[in-house]
């Protein structure tokens, strides 16, 4: 995974609301937007901004079904993120 791959995860990951989202994602098959939106009480707009960052990343992928957007995780994306960052560690333990 280059550098700028690793920046941009990283940075979708940091905020805490993002982060939130995300784990909701990934703890189930699916989520459409509305629920999101419900669950944290935040305005459509904050939510599909919040969504767009998170796959431009490449952390979700969304499709849509009637007036409906589903999203959902791209786990290989993380398993590819936890595989740089260990690396990355590796190379911070050389003497």
């Amino acid at each position: 995974m280059d550098q700028t791959r690793l920046a941009k995860i990283a940075k979708a990951l940091s905020d805490p609301t993002r982060l939130s989202i995300y784990e909701a994602i990934a703890g189930c098959s699916e989520m459409f937007c509305g629920e999101l939106v419900e669950k944290y009480q935040l305005t459509p707009g904050t939510i599909s901004h919040h969504l767009k960052v998170l796959a431009d990343a490449n952390l979700i992928e969304s499709r849509r079904e009637g007036q409906f957007i589903y999203n959902r995780a791209q786990p290989e994306t993380i398993r590819d993120y936890s595989v740089a960052l260990a690396k990355l560690a590796r190379l911070g333990q050389r003497p």
